[in-house]
């Protein structure tokens, strides 16, 4: 066993370690995650986030067979047993007009994913990466609570919090049909809890009963993603490839309960041991309406040298429901454009000419129009491929896949957040010739 199957397979532990651990934890800090389903997860590898979030219309990267969760017909041209293991971190700055701003950081697993060959034209895929997540927690204060007058000092302050999010178990095929075709599907167990706290608290009154109200969504259910990618060779080194993808717009099981409960705080302002509580309702089964979601692509190849691309999204989140209540977004739209420059794969004897240099941009209108205003968001990537030396029988290849996104999303005015963010991702990709002898050709 090389040194570098070891170092991949200790990565490989402590993020999946690292991930159980953190299953009940926040993994975002944004207000904006409170609606909806929680912040989407845009389900990206590091070696798609630095150019900008492209994928629609690639599949080899750098001369790596790569795990694409954009377009599962990717997976067709997958030739080499691939893992590919990440992590993810931010840091978030929140500002508001008036009440200055605060900075938060978070870490978790991007995702874990394994494609094998099943012919020389065809791999399956599969693996476990984020679909949303919910993390918040604001407060607003409300004078003169009890009377209105301007004698009563009593302050009611409100305070809202969330955690959770949905996980995404996929399994998808891909397969090439002559040499510029190649079609795909995956099929997705979606899964996991969404929690809202809202606790209400008289801080000036000490001893009075403090309430705390837990709305809980268990969801789980099946999704649906599809694709294709047509290729146009102009000559041996120059490729045009035109990509579509799709999410169905499919119905998850929800039960919803609420969580009430109430309590007292001692002088310091610490929670007491609840003094009472009870399931105010559990409601019956109900369903989750997911949007239909369309993806464009187009990507410009030359050899393994240079890759250009765009993508174009459009999600229907205008008809999200939750147990039959419109979740009151609106139908969102991105823009991504991104590329890759590698100097020369064959050039051994220089490194840096091995290394994969990668930028990008992204422009989200996002599903959010919160306070009459459409939250927009703007981000800048940039992104490395750092190969790492070929096993010892050069059947074995490892990739290390940094990214970097700077951007914001919100503005101040309107009472709105602010968000300026740093997200990093970094991965470890191994291609190796396993399982050769293919059952199908």
């Amino acid at each position: 066993m090389t040194n570098y199957t070891k170092i991949f397979i200790l990565f490989l532990f402590a993020a999946t370690a690292f991930k159980a651990n953190a299953q009940t934890n926040t993994n975002t800090s944004s207000p904006y995650s409170r609606f909806g389903i929680g912040d989407v997860d845009p389900q990206l590898l590091p070696q798609n986030a630095g150019m900008g979030g492209i994928g629609v219309a690639t599949n080899v990267l750098g001369g790596f067979s790569t795990i694409n969760f954009i377009n599962p017909a990717a997976y067709g041209a997958i030739n080499l047993t691939t893992i590919d293991v990440a992590v993810f971190g931010s840091s978030l700055k929140l500002s508001r007009d008036g009440q200055g701003s605060q900075r938060s950081n978070n870490f978790t697993l991007n995702h874990l994913a394994f494609a094998i060959p099943v012919s020389k034209k065809s791999a399956l895929s599969f693996g476990l990466v984020p679909y949303s997540r919910v993390g918040y927690n604001y407060r607003q204060s409300q004078q003169n609570f009890g009377t209105g007058f301007p004698s009563d000092t009593n302050a009611v302050n409100f305070n809202y919090s969330g955690e959770g999010g949905l996980n995404k178990a996929y399994l998808g095929y891909g397969f090439g049909i002559g040499k510029h075709l190649l079609i795909g599907a995956n099929v997705s167990y979606l899964f996991g809890n969404l929690k809202n706290f809202r606790t209400t608290s008289i801080p000036s009154l000490y001893g009075t009963f403090d309430t705390r109200i837990e709305n809980s969504s268990s969801i789980k259910g099946l999704n649906y993603d599809y694709g294709l990618q047509y290729m146009f060779d102009f000559s041996e080194n120059n490729r045009v490839t035109l990509g579509y993808s799709g999410s169905a717009n499919t119905k998850l099981s929800v039960q919803n309960s609420e969580f009430v409960s109430h309590f007292t705080t001692d002088v310091e302002g610490n929670e007491n041991i609840p003094l009472d509580s009870v399931v105010k309702n559990i409601g019956p089964k109900a369903k989750l309406q997911l949007p239909l979601i369309h993806r464009f692509g187009l990507s410009y190849k030359m050899g393994e040298k240079l890759l250009i691309g765009a993508d174009y999204t459009t999600g229907k989140w205008s008809d999200l429901t939750i147990a039959g209540t419109d979740a009151g977004l609106k139908n969102s739209q991105t823009f991504n454009v991104g590329a890759q420059w590698t100097p020369n794969i064959n050039k051994l004897g220089n490194y840096f000419a091995l290394v994969d240099y990668r930028v990008g941009f992204i422009y989200n209108d996002t599903y959010l129009h919160v306070n009459d205003l459409d939250i927009k968001q703007y981000g800048f990537t940039v992104g490395l491929g750092l190969p790492l030396r070929p096993g010892p029988t050069n059947t074995s290849f490892y990739k290390i896949n940094v990214s970097a996104e700077i951007g914001t999303r919100g503005r101040l005015a309107h009472q709105l957040v602010k968000e300026n963010y740093i997200n990093i991702r970094l991965g470890f990709t191994l291609n190796d010739k396993w399982f050769q002898r293919y059952r199908f050709d």
